[in-house]
Formats: C-alpha cells, structure tokens, sequence
C-alpha cells in the first residue's frame, strides 16, 4: 500500500506526495461521548491546530455491581465541527467483539513538528458471538481521524472521547462506524482508513493520580521529535488503529489487564510498515537525521534522499515487510544515535555516554558464554539497544529490543540488565509464557551462578505472594490465566519461572537446555509444542500430567502439608525408616522435594502428589531423624514454600 510514489531517486515527487496528503481535509465532526470509566482531572492536553475545546457532557462509571451510572464532568476535548446529532456510542460488548488480523501502514513523520500522518489499511475480524453492527475503532486523543473506505467507498463515521488510561494523554479518540451490512460473527472487514495529529511527551493519566512531576516525565516519555522519536504503541500511546474497553489507572488492574488482552489479540497478527521521516535543513545541519529506526523490536534500514534545497526538506524511509507481531504492543522508534558493536549486540548511544559503552560491552560478553551453553551457539536474533533522551527514563523491551539510559553501573547491575535483555534475542516465542518466562527464568539461573541457590530461589520468591494473590483458591471460584493464553506479567514471567525451575527437576537440566536450543518460534504452532519437544530431548517422559495443571489450564497453586511422620529403627544398625504422610489441599499437582534430616545424614526424594490428594514416602535415613522438609522454594504455594517439622528425638525409637 502506498499513498503515491516515494522514490529514493526523485525527491521532488517524493516532497509533493507529501503535501498532498497532509493537505487533505477528511475530518469528521468529534463529539463528546460516554466512557465506560469515570474521567481523571488532569492538565490540559497539547493544543492541536484543527481541534477547539468543547466540553465532555456526561461519563459513566461502572459500579461494583455491574450497573452504570451517568454523571457530569468539565474535561476538555476537541469540539464539534457541526451541530449534528451525538454519534451512537459502542458497547463494550461490541469493542471486545473486534480483533485486528493485518496491518499495512503507511507513516509520515515531521519531527519538528511534533507531527504524524498515517494511510492505513486494516483488516478486523469479529471475534464475538453476535453480528456487529457498530465498528469501532480507537487512537491517541491527540490524533483525529481523516477518512475511512470499505471497498474502496467513503463510509460515514463519528467521533467521541472516551476516558482509558491506555494512552499517555488519559484519553482515547473512538471513531464509530455503523455497518450498512453487521459483520456477521468470524467474517472479515477491510478498511482504508487516514488520520494525523500530533504527538507530544505527555503524563497527564499519571499526574492525575499525583504522581510527582519528574516521575510521571520518566515513565511516559513517549513522543515524536527531532533527534528521538518513541511510540511504544498501546498502553503507552496508541499510534495505530485499536479497540479496547475503557480502563482507568486505580481500578484494581483493570489498565493492566487490558494492555496484556490486547498484546495476547495481536500475536499472530500480519504487518507491513513503511515510515517516511521528514528531516529540515536546519536538523540536517545540526547532525540530527535519523539513522536508526526500529518497528515492533526489529531494525529497518533507512533509505535518505538530501535535499540541497533548504526548502525542501530531506526524506528518509523504512520499510517492514510480512512481520508477526508476537506478545507486543506495536512500537516504534526512530533516532539518530551513534553504533557500537557489542557481542551479539548493537548499542546506538548518545554522545554524552560513550564512556560507558566499554563497560555494557564487558557485560555483553561476560553473560554470552552462560547463555551459549544454555540456549545455543548463536541467537536467532541480535539484541538492539537503543538509548533513551534522558538519564532518568524508565527502560523498555520488546522482543529484541532494549530501549533504556545508557548510565554507569557496576558490573552485577549490567550483567544481571544483559542477562535478561541477550535470553530475549535468542527465544523469539510469540507466546509470552515463553519470550518473558525463559529470560526471567534466565536471569534467576545467572543469579544461582553468581551467589548460589538460596539467593536465586529469593529472587524468584520475591513475587510469588502477587502470584499467591492472583490465582483462584479453586479452578471453580476465579478465572484464573493458563499460561499459553496469559495477559498479566505475574502470570507470564513469575508462573512461567516457577513452571521451568519445576521441569529442571522434572527433566533435568540437560534435557530442558536441549529443549530450549531445539525450540523454533515458526514450528510452534500447537499448544503441545513445547511439551513434546521436552519429551523427545529427555528420556520420553510422559509431561501431560504437568502441562495441563500448569501450563494448559489454571489450577491455581497447591497447598502442601506434613500430615504425620513416622519413624522406625531398623536392623541394621543406626539407621531409621522415615515414613512421611503429605497432602495437597489445591487444585494443581506436583512432584515435591522432601528433606529427611539426621546429625550423620540428609536424604532428598522426590514424591508426586496430585491436587487434592495425598501421598506417603518411605525414607532409609542413617541417624535419628531429626527434622523434616517438604518443598524447597522451587514450586510455588498458597502460602509459604518451604515447611518444616521438628522431630521430638525423645519419641524416637531407638535401634537396639
């Protein structure tokens, strides 16, 4: 898709398709609409040229029994351009009814400016169960929609502001189209669709909650301008066509939830991307071109064309083609940074921290051998860092992308950073319990490396009471997330780090790092995948019984206990049979680790023990027992994961 020629070689053509689009006028009338959440106070947003401030007539707020309730609110938002009628607003039904399947996208960008064209051509699906007849379709409240064709014929749409902190300006722009014909449940739409606006840096969602100033600035540093241009896509700032339902910052996890349900619906999606960078005489002359551009995680390159003419202005241009998203918002970044070679790394930094590239590089190549023996020779991708504007922002991943300051640090700071940024370059699973689980998981295991086990099962304990708190007390009372569908991180990085610290015991770690470095992202195309490749690189180990507690359905946890331990001496001399009771009061079963401990000797074995369920091991222990252990931090509990019970040696029986 293009809009009109872009050709390296004929700048003047180039110039002049670029003034035709961004002359044309297809605005459609913005109205104010309800949200389904109740308006933040918050400052005023950027000004944009085409859009004078009106007034939001009424919101709503979803009360604790599903019931909504209208009120008033003052918030600004772009007018209305006609005195027609309120534009029929979708139903959250309806939005979480639309899933995106192809992106083609055409960009232009005018740094300077502040400033953002896009073509765009889409194809929705209806997900839902029930014809849609409202399409509707969602961007930055600072972006206004232009245009929009089904088969190849203006179609009528409103637009409305609704309320979702989705977008860094607290703010969404909904453009509603009524179907001539509703989309009937799993067909496909295709729409052509334009639209411009301007991007600024912007923390109103989070100063609406009293974030301090300098923090709000730190965590939402998205923005188009000279020299750094960062769109990290849904959830920070929504650039490109989506649907969600309104979700505002201290409404539980609402935000949260909404951002992984939208990462989960992308995965698998079909884009194609071309960017057109707009650069000035004047930013040409200051050294500020763009020379790095990278989309959804990958580097493109940059085709320029220099303008000799100070009124004409430069072009540079990228291109993406035939791309799968994976578990990712859509990002998208253009800077002009200095390369440098790390292993298996690029690191494009500023001139101001070029002291510190010799010291990332060191980390680079510190945590390359322990990461070859686990997951291969070479990575299938390599790890892109890209430095942000300021020393103070907060980093950002996705895929093999890391985007974060370039400061100072000490050596176990940055190897612990490359650790975990290097594991992503060499596992490029569209599934998140994968991508995110693995370089957790990695990162736990370079910690073992470094300070031992007790100090990397600490690590990986320090957010278990979150997932403790998020999973269902039974898989008949909450919803729970199955990690192959999950959407919250404490699902998808602290479960999936338990799940593969269990499967070193279950497979050790040999045929689990085989399985790793066997893994192809383009073969997993079935939920058994990763199951199966374990079973062939082990010992064919049957792995059913533990995918479909942990990985294929949520069980949520066990919940072990020592019922009873019984000890008796036995002829030989000096040594005990230990017979330990347990019982597991969850849902999702195990294989535990118990500890029968004596002052000449400590035995581990391991025992299944279902869910709901209870199980008796038989221990030959040399001494009198003196305590028993059940679990070692390594699976994950209702509550603590590690129990302990002190034998009375008085009640022991002695051998004789």
């Amino acid at each position: 898709m293009k809009l009109c020629p872009l050709s390296v070689a004929t700048l003047a053509v180039a110039a002049a398709c670029w003034v035709a689009f961004t002359s044309s006028g297809f605005a459609a009338p913005i109205h104010p609409a309800s949200a389904q959440t109740a308006p933040a106070q918050s400052a005023p947003a950027p000004s944009a040229p085409t859009q004078p401030s009106g007034t939001v007539l009424f919101s709503r707020t979803l009360r604790d029994d599903g019931q909504t309730v209208t009120t008033g609110s003052g918030a600004t938002l772009p007018a209305t351009r006609s005195t027609t009628a309120l534009p029929p607003v979708a139903t959250d039904a309806e939005r979480r009814s639309v899933a995106y399947t192809a992106f083609d996208l055409d960009l232009h960008l005018r740094p300077a400016q502040h400033y953002l064209a896009v073509r765009a051509l889409i194809t929705v699906r209806n997900s839902g169960s029930s014809p849609l007849v409202h399409l509707p379709l969602q961007l930055s409240s600072t972006l206004a929609w232009q245009q929009m064709r089904i088969d190849g014929h203006d179609v009528a749409f409103t637009q409305s502001l609704i309320n979702s902190d989705t977008d860094h300006t607290g703010q969404l722009n909904e453009a509603t189209v009524t179907l001539a014909h509703p989309l009937a449940p799993g067909a496909e739409l295709q729409l052509d669709v334009t639209y411009a606006g301007h991007i600024e840096q912007s923390a109103r969602r989070l100063l609406a909650i009293g974030t301090p100033d300098n923090v709000a600035l730190s965590s939402d540093w998205d923005r188009i301008a000279t020299g750094f241009t960062g769109l990290r896509g849904f959830g920070n700032v929504v650039w490109y066509p989506v649907t969600s339902v309104p979700a505002i910052l201290g409404d539980g996890a609402r935000v949260f939830e909404e951002i992984g349900r939208h990462k989960l619906s992308l995965s698998g999606a079909h884009l194609r991307l071309t960017v057109t960078i707009e650069t000035t005489a004047a930013e040409a002359a200051a050294g500020e071109s763009p020379n790095i551009a990278l989309v959804d995680g990958q580097p493109i390159s940059l085709s320029t064309t220099q303008s000799t003419d100070p009124t004409i202005p430069s072009l540079a241009i990228g291109r993406l083609d035939n791309a799968t998203p994976g578990f990712e918002a859509l990002s998208l970044f253009v800077a002009n940074r200095t390369a440098h070679k790390l292993p298996e790394t690029t690191l494009w930094s500023l001139p101001t921290s070029e002291s510190h590239v010799e010291a990332w590089s060191e980390a680079a190549a510190a945590v390359l051998p322990f990461l070859q023996g686990w997951l291969g020779k070479t990575p299938h991708a390599q790890l892109t860092i890209l430095e942000l504007p300021e020393s103070t922002d907060i980093p950002f991943e996705s895929g093999a992308l890391l985007a974060t300051p370039v400061r100072a640090a000490s050596a176990e700071v940055l190897n612990n950073v490359l650790a975990h940024a290097l594991t992503h370059a060499w596992v490029m699973s569209r599934r998140a319990w994968l991508s995110e689980g693995v370089a957790h998981f990695m990162g736990t295991l370079w910690m073992e490396k470094q300070h031992g086990r007790e100090q990397a099962l600490a690590m990986l304990a320090d957010s278990r009471q979150a997932l403790a708190l998020a999973e269902p007390a039974s898989p008949g009372e909450g919803d729970g997330q199955p990690l192959l569908t999950a959407t919250s991180p404490v699902y998808y990085r602290t479960k999936a780090a338990y799940v593969l610290w269990m499967l070193r015991s279950l497979v050790t770690d040999e045929t689990l790092s085989a399985a790793l470095r066997a893994y192809n992202p383009d073969a997993d195309t079935t939920p058994e995948y990763f199951e199966h490749l374990l079973e062939a690189a082990g010992q064919q180990r049957n792995l059913q019984w533990f995918f479909n507690d942990w990985v294929y359905r949520d069980r949520g946890l066990p919940d072990f206990a020592i019922d009873n331990v019984f000890t008796t001496p036995t002829a030989l001399s000096g040594s005990y049979l230990v017979a330990v009771s347990l019982s597991n009061n969850g849902y999702a079963g195990a294989e535990v680790p118990v500890q029968v401990i004596s002052d000449l000797a400590t035995v581990t074995q391991r025992v299944m023990v279902a869910g709901r369920a209870k199980a008796t091991l038989r221990i030959l222990l040399q001494g009198q027992p003196t305590e028993v252990r059940l679990n070692d931090g390594t699976i994950p509990e209702t509550d603590a994961s590690i129990h302990v019970k002190k034998l009375d040696t008085a009640q022991v029986p002695t051998t004789k």
